[in-house]
């Protein structure tokens, strides 16, 4: 928040949104009971070093860095704050004197604070005794989400633009005449509802899923400094780990990243789906990743997990349940915990529709592994176990058959080397060319439709009499 705006707040009276704390030497009971009612309500702002009156008093220096720790451990210990939350107040100067800004969103999650659930009226916290209230704030928080708060102090240059960019042209590659390709970015955003107005203000500003998606590093760590993703390998030192990778980048960023990491220490046997090459590793780990992304808490203070062990793969993330316990095919049901975020990851072609992803993993992994089993935990941690230790489904040599007999039903018609590589999703041409196609034409199976000028641009492989006959035959 810029200091101009931290001044016009405070210029304000104390109301549903907005709280003053004197906190000359801490804080007390009472500033907890502020952020448990801000959460349960609409969310607000809470200065200490504020009195009643708005008058700046300062927070004691000797007393400001001890203060500013202890808001930080006070809210992450579910022991006092229930569910915990991972929020980090600001510090700024004013008249030459010290003030803590604690920015607090409206949760998803009804919090209670020793037990005990508390909303904002006015600018009073009031304890809530009777069950009918506690229930209607349960009720409202039932359809809630907490990334479509808007964020009008976070303006579009704190949002990654490179990123944009990137998006822009994974959704252009998959759907080419997307209606949101026809706008700029800013007007992108809006079509896709991730900037828009506040509901207290004619001020737009982008949503938590905007920031989410897009932000800058830093712009994401200003107002949720608990975020990040780890991804770690416990092959050998199970204790500690083998390899980490800790993200703390946009999500868009962040998907990346995990495909990356899983496709450095997970295989990917050949597979074919008719004629063409399927990943089933991407099959199977686009789901556990954008799983992991889209259905998360993200106001809780647990970070999101990818674990790597010899024999499964874990992840897990903070979640809002709406049931608890395994989760199977019978008994999975369809609930988008962020709507937003899961929309866009399926404009993206990162994500299918709604209560495909248990489905896409139970279909794909006996066909990555004959022993593979998929497990899925729904609770206040959304836990998902890909046991694997079996063997491919099929032999090294039944898979490379498989393969020729796609490359030649596909050359039935003369083909470009290039045509063919992308058929068969096989990203390095130079092992393609010298380990795929030189045999088959050695054999010939294939031919040249140029033989006597080989490295022609205008080269085309076809199937032979021979590789037709063998592909009758199979």
């Amino acid at each position: 928040m810029e200091i101009k705006q931290v001044k016009k707040l405070i210029r304000q009276k104390e109301g549903l949104h907005l709280e003053f704390k004197s906190g000359r030497d801490g804080v007390g009971n009472s500033f907890y009971e502020s952020v448990c009612a801000f959460m349960n309500t609409e969310g607000g702002d809470i200065f200490v070093g504020v009195n009643d009156k708005g008058i700046v008093d300062g927070v004691d220096p000797a007393s400001l860095e001890k203060t500013g720790t202890e808001i930080i451990t006070t809210l992450s210990n579910s022991n006092k704050i229930d569910p915990a939350v991972s929020l980090e107040p600001v510090r700024y100067e004013l008249n030459g004197k010290s003030i803590l800004h604690l920015s607090v969103p409206e949760s998803s999650r009804v919090h209670k604070l020793k037990g005990v659930v508390y909303a904002r009226r006015g600018e009073s916290d009031l304890k809530l005794a009777s069950q009918d209230e506690i229930s209607k704030i349960y009720i409202k928080k039932q359809n809630y989400y907490a990334e479509t708060k808007v964020y009008k102090d976070i303006k579009y240059k704190q949002l990654d633009g490179k990123t944009i960019a990137k998006a822009r042209n994974y959704i252009a590659s998959g759907k080419p005449g997307h209606p949101w390709l026809a706008y700029k970015n800013e007007e992108f955003l809006e079509k896709a509802e991730l900037y828009k107005n506040s509901g207290r203000s004619a001020d737009k500003g982008p949503t938590l899923a905007a920031i989410l998606l897009f932000g800058k590093t830093e712009t994401i760590r200003s107002i949720m400094p608990q975020y990040k993703v780890d991804c770690l390998v416990k092959r050998i030192n199970v204790d500690r780990y083998d390899d980490r990778l800790e993200i703390k980048q946009n999500l868009i960023e962040t998907y990346l990243l995990m495909m990356g990491f899983v496709e450095r220490y997970l295989p990917d046997p050949f597979y074919m789906e008719g004629y063409t090459r399927l990943s089933l590793r991407e099959k199977i780990f686009r789901e556990i990743a954008g799983n992991l992304l889209v259905h998360r808490d993200y106001t809780s203070a647990f970070p999101a997990e990818l674990i790597i062990y010899k024999d499964r793969v874990e992840a897990t993330n903070p979640c809002i349940p709406r049931r608890k316990g395994p989760i199977t095919l019978a008994s999975h049901y369809h609930v988008q915990k962020n709507p937003l975020i899961s929309g866009f990851f399926q404009q993206l072609g990162w994500a299918d529709e709604i209560g495909s992803g248990i489905v896409n993993v139970n279909r794909y992994l006996p066909k990555y592994d004959t022993k593979g089993k998929a497990e899925f935990f729904e609770d206040e941690i959304f836990k998902t176990v890909i046991s694997l230790g079996g063997t491919p489904q099929a032999t090294p040599q039944a898979r490379e058959e498989e393969r020729t007999n796609a490359i030649l039903e596909y050359c039935r018609e003369a083909r470009s080397m290039s045509e063919i590589q992308k058929q068969l999703k096989i990203k390095d041409r130079k092992y393609f060319r010298r380990e795929i196609i030189a045999p088959l034409v050695k054999n010939k199976i294939l031919e040249l439709t140029i033989p006597d000028k080989p490295n022609s641009p205008n080269q085309k492989y076809r199937a032979t009499t021979h590789g037709k006959a063998l592909l009758e035959n199979k």
